[in-house]
């Protein structure tokens, strides 16, 4: 890493300029951010989205049931994709027209997708429905909400260490058009007259 190259401008040398200095400093504070402020905002985010995330889990488990449904025959299949994923995803789970009774004891009839690999009138399988029996989605699992609360964590440390590179950049830019701007300044009062015998230079 650049930053660390930085350093090595503290050491003493009589040619060392004040932007020299100046760039030691950014490189030593945007290590010590990276290394420090960058993992406890990874590590923040994640707690944060992790405890957020737990709480959806038991509030979906609280609201969502498992129902038995019974097939009452399958559906015609939708036509063969030609993307092998999507197809693949297909022939996994087969449309059926089912009935179920939902937590309620309201009765429910309708097209669902089911896990049954041939599916046939009277085989039963699970859903997942709403205290109406209305179908819904598996509630979020516990093991897959810690995951996505530690991607989200490192997708903050990630993006917490590339704004404060991206901040150093900008500063060692602006430090770099200084110094041009010194070297222009001296170069002019040097004059054309610079290195010519007798000129004292």
């Amino acid at each position: 890493m650049r930053a660390i190259a930085g350093l090595w401008r503290w050491r003493r040398n009589p040619l060392r300029r004040g932007t020299d200095l100046a760039e030691a400093w950014v490189a030593l504070v945007a290590l010590v951010l990276i290394a420090v402020v960058a993992p406890v905002a990874g590590a923040v985010t994640g707690s944060l989205t992790n405890d957020a995330l737990l709480r959806s889990v038991e509030e979906q488990r609280a609201a969502r049931h498992t129902v038995t449904a019974t097939v009452l025959h399958g559906l015609e299949r939708p036509p063969l994709d030609p993307d092998p994923e999507t197809s693949a995803s297909r022939d996994a789970h087969r449309r059926v027209l089912a009935a179920w009774t939902g937590p309620d004891g309201s009765e429910h009839k309708g097209a669902v997708v089911s896990d049954l690999d041939e599916p046939r009138s009277g085989d039963r399988f699970t859903l997942w429905t709403d205290g109406a029996g209305r179908v819904v989605g598996r509630p979020l699992d516990p093991a897959t909400a810690t995951t996505h609360a530690a991607l989200a964590g490192f997708g903050a440390c990630l993006a917490a260490a590339g704004l404060v590179e991206g901040a150093r950049r900008l500063l060692l830019w602006r430090i770099v058009q200084r110094r041009y701007a010194r070297w222009d300044r001296a170069w002019e009062q040097a004059g054309p007259d610079w290195g010519k015998t007798g000129t004292g230079a």
